[in-house]
């Protein structure tokens, strides 16, 4: 994904109305489905400016990894079916940024 014109950020809201920023990393297609990375976004701390703190988010926070479905005609995003789906689809995006990193 090119950095060109900076991340994209969403705004997703979870079955309890809680809503959340999330920053788009990368889309992958994998056995017929289409999965987006990201990472949740994180405002600088009271006193600094608005801007997304830079820290290591995978290891304080962690990949966020969802499904596109569609339901009633309109592309949702939703969580995986199980923990065997969400191992097989984290390794697929570590081997597409792998393979960016040594495309570089």
């Amino acid at each position: 994904m090119s950095e060109e014109f900076g991340p994209d950020f969403i705004s997703v809201t979870d079955e309890d109305g809680n809503e959340f920023e999330l920053e788009h990393l990368d889309t992958i297609e994998y056995n017929g489905q289409t999965y987006m990375a990201f990472f949740p976004a994180v405002e600088g701390e009271e006193g600094e400016d608005d801007s997304v703190k830079d820290v290591d988010l995978d290891e304080e926070y962690g990949l966020i990894i969802l499904k596109v479905v569609e339901v009633n005609g309109e592309e949702q995003l939703s969580t995986l079916d199980s923990d065997e789906e969400l191992e097989l689809v984290y390794q697929q995006f570590m081997e597409s940024l792998f393979q960016e990193e040594d495309d570089q």
